[in-house]
C-alpha cells in the first residue's frame, strides 16, 4: 500500500460472520476503528480524514445491514472512495455457511436484522441477495465457517499486520470437491481429470505427500502439458494481482477427495512458485480420509 498516505478498511459480510471479532482485530493492530458507521456518512468521515490536522492514517470501518436505510447509498461512496488518490482502500467481506450461520445465532437467541422475530435462515437468504454486489467488489473474502474467533483474529494479523502488508504472497490449497470449493480462493482448477491413485489399492491410503503417489501423478503426459500450461498462467497472472496491490493471491487445486493428486500438484506449484515469490501452502482436505 505504498504511496498512499491513509489505508481505509471496510469490513462488511454476512450478520454473525465475524464482523465484531474482525474490527477489534484491525483496533488491536492500530486502526481507528468506527462500528456500524452509516454509508451516507462516508464522504463526510472522508472530509475529517483528509484534514491535515490529524494524524489518523489507518482506518477501518464496519458497514453493514443494521443501517439497511441507507445501505442503497453505499456504491456511491464507494465510488467516491476510489477516485481518491491519497487513500487505499481495502473491502473485506466476511461470509459463512448458512447452516453455521443460524446455529450461531441460536447460540446467542439473536433475531436476524431482516427478519425480527422470524426465522434467522429467511433473513440470512434475503441478506445474500442485498449483498451479493458488494461481494463481489471486495478484495479480501474471508470464510469463518470453521474459524474460532482466534483464529480469525490470527488470520487478519498474519494478512494486515505492517510487517506483512509489504510482501506479496501466493497461498495454494488442495481441496476436494466433494467437501466443497474454498470459498475464500481467487482462482480454483480442477484437476479431476488426472489418472486418479485412489484406484491403486496400495496407493489408496497414502497421499500426495508419499513420493509414490507424486510419482504416479506426474508420470502422465496429460499431466506435464497441464503444469506448462497452468505454470505459464500464473507466471503471468501472478505480477497482475501485484499491480492491483492486493497482499495475497489464493489458488485452489481440486481433485475428488483432496488427498492425492492436489496435494502433490500443490507441492509442486508452490515449490517452482517460490522461486520468485513468498509461498504458503494448506491441506485442506488431506486429514478427511475414512479410517484417518
Amino acid at each position: 500500500m505504498t504511496g498512499f498516505e491513509t489505508k481505509l478498511m471496510i469490513i462488511t459480510g454476512m450478520s454473525g460472520a465475524g464482523k465484531t471479532v474482525a474490527i477489534q482485530s484491525f483496533e488491536d493492530l492500530g486502526y481507528y476503528c468506527v462500528d456500524n458507521l452509516p454509508p451516507t456518512l462516508i464522504p463526510k468521515f472522508l472530509e475529517l480524514m483528509k484534514d491535515s490536522t490529524n494524524n489518523i492514517r489507518k482506518v477501518a470501518l464496519v458497514i453493514d445491514l443494521r443501517g439497511r436505510e441507507f445501505f442503497d447509498t453505499l456504491y456511491e461512496s464507494l465510488d467516491v472512495i476510489s477516485e481518491e488518490d491519497w487513500l487505499q482502500e481495502h473491502i473485506i467481506f466476511l461470509d459463512a455457511k448458512d447452516e453455521t450461520l443460524v446455529s450461531r445465532y441460536k447460540e446467542t437467541r439473536r433475531s436476524h436484522p431482516l427478519d425480527k422475530g422470524g426465522l434467522p435462515l429467511n433473513g440470512i437468504k434475503q441478506e445474500r441477495k442485498i449483498l451479493d454486489e458488494l461481494r463481489g467488489r471486495a478484495q479480501k473474502i474471508i470464510d469463518t465457517t470453521n474459524l474460532k474467533p482466534k483464529e480469525l483474529r490470527e488470520k487478519i494479523h498474519g494478512l494486515y499486520a505492517d510487517e506483512q502488508e509489504a510482501t506479496f504472497s501466493v497461498h495454494f490449497v488442495s481441496f476436494g470437491f466433494k467437501y466443497g470449493i474454498p470459498i475464500d480462493a481467487d482462482l480454483v482448477f480442477d484437476v479431476r481429470f488426472l489418472p486418479n491413485p485412489f484406484y491403486v489399492e496400495h496407493m489408496r491410503p497414502l497421499t500426495g505427500l508419499d513420493e509414490e503417489v507424486a510419482n504416479y501423478v506426474f508420470k502422465w503426459t496429460d499431466t506435464t502439458k497441464f503444469n506448462e500450461k497452468l505454470l505459464d498462467l500464473l507466471q503471468f497472472i501472478i505480477p497482475q494481482y501485484k499491480k492491483e496491490g492486493k497482499s495475497q493471491v489464493v489458488i485452489a487445486i481440486g481433485c475428488t477427495g483432496g488427498q492425492h493428486r492436489s496435494v502433490a500438484l500443490t507441492e509442486y506449484y508452490s515449490q517452482t512458485i517460490s522461486e520468485t515469490n513468498l509461498t504458503h501452502i494448506t491441506h485442506r482436505d488431506i486429514k478427511k480420509r475414512k479410517g484417518h
